[in-house]
């Protein structure tokens, strides 16, 4: 079922299931998409949510046409194309297996799954539906950061010559209030792991993304510092991690390092990179995330020092869609060039990516952090 400009020229049906935080985000980018790429058109159908008056509510302010309470019934519909799953982990698999049954192409949150288990069930009926032309990808919205595109690029060309070290780590403090509420993400039935699947998801993603390898190994420990919080019936145990540290090695021979935490006080969404090669290096940091750091071991040493790339080039990825030079992004933007690749491999019936084979392929590194830490022997005191 390939769908775009040439062959339908009607709009692809869109539904996103979810409307909090993630929900919210995937309806602007479907708000704005067109505005801003060539892509096959789209309407905003139908959003999804559980509480009927709450899920209207939101339909109104987003630009949703309509709003519904049953996913089952929507994935029925026709007028339905593409179905986009913004919902917490444990209901990934059953959404998204069912709407590709159904012959919607699938956009989903990360992580894939809760569950290396349900990851493959996903990975499995992705496969099925790819035969019949119809698509899915895993919302890893970070590789459509015009800088770490860059960095991918460069990477590839091989200006920083032989990757050997990469460190990543993404830090943000929403819960160092030990007086903070219980939530789902700290429920493992609902969020399936704490800071690994919400942060790791993403840090592991970019260091196979931007490395062009896999993580064969992991060691790895995990931590909850607060392990009760205050529910709607009174003190709940958390059954999540709060933090997690791991050292990954490649396939490629390069060995990363990973940290993740919801207790770094001060850090409110800092998502750093390092990519250490022979001939140089690349630096990124989400918090200013139009910049792309970059080291040239091979400059004159009176000049030689890291400089800053000021990625908002119509030349950059994805920059020609948007302003002129030095008009900044936002982390908005992200969502809207990911709606728009994910729109353009259904026009073309090409394959997008990610692909759920790299939901399942992140899966497996949380997974096996988890396995480590687990199985520690029990600590050196020196």
């Amino acid at each position: 079922m390939t769908i775009g400009p040439g062959t339908d020229p009607h709009p692809l049906g869109v539904a996103v299931v979810g409307y909090s935080f993630m929900g919210k985000a995937h309806s602007d980018a479907w708000r704005n998409v067109n505005s801003f790429f060539p892509t096959p058109r789209v309407t905003q159908k139908v959003l999804v949510g559980r509480d009927a008056a709450q899920v209207s509510s939101a339909a109104r302010h987003y630009g949703w046409s309509e709003s519904a309470t049953d996913w089952r019934q929507v994935l029925e519909r026709d007028d339905i194309h593409i179905v986009d799953v913004c919902t917490p982990g444990h209901l990934h698999a059953e959404i998204t297996i069912a709407a590709l049954e159904a012959g919607k192409h699938v956009l989903v949150e990360k992580p894939l799954a809760n569950t290396v288990e349900e990851a493959k069930h996903m990975a499995a009926a992705a496969q099925k539906a790819r035969e019949r032309g119809v698509h899915s990808m895993v919302a890893f919205n970070y590789r459509r950061i015009p800088a770490l595109a860059l960095a991918r690029k460069m990477i590839q060309e091989g200006r920083l010559g032989e990757v050997r070290q990469i460190r990543a780590s993404y830090l943000q403090d929403w819960l160092a209030d030990a007086d903070a509420p219980m939530t789902w993400r700290l429920r493992r039935e609902a969020a399936g792991s704490g800071a690994l699947g919400d942060l790791a998801s993403h840090a592991a993603d970019q260091i196979q993304f931007l490395s062009g390898s896999a993580v064969t190994s992991v060691s790895g420990t995990v931590n909850t510092f607060v392990k009760t919080r205050t529910g709607p019936h009174g003190p709940e145990e958390v059954t999540v991690d709060d933090a997690a540290w791991a050292t990954l090695r490649l396939a490629s021979g390069a060995v990363a390092s990973l940290e993740v935490s919801r207790f770094a006080t001060g850090r409110k969404n800092a998502l750093e990179i390092e990519v250490f090669g022979s001939v140089g290096s690349v630096a990124f940091n989400l918090e200013r995330l139009n910049e792309l750091r970059f080291f040239d071991a091979g400059a004159h040493g009176e000049s030689q020092g890291f400089s800053t790339i000021l990625v908002t080039d119509p030349t950059h990825p994805y920059l020609d869609a948007w302003w002129p030079a030095g008009h900044m992004l936002g982390w908005d933007s992200t969502f809207t060039n990911q709606a728009a690749d994910f729109l353009s491999a259904i026009g073309s019936g090409n394959a997008p990516s990610p692909s759920f084979e790299d939901g399942l392929s992140v899966q497996k590194v949380l997974a096996a952090i988890e396995s480590s830490a687990a199985q520690a022997s029990a600590a050196v005191v020196l």
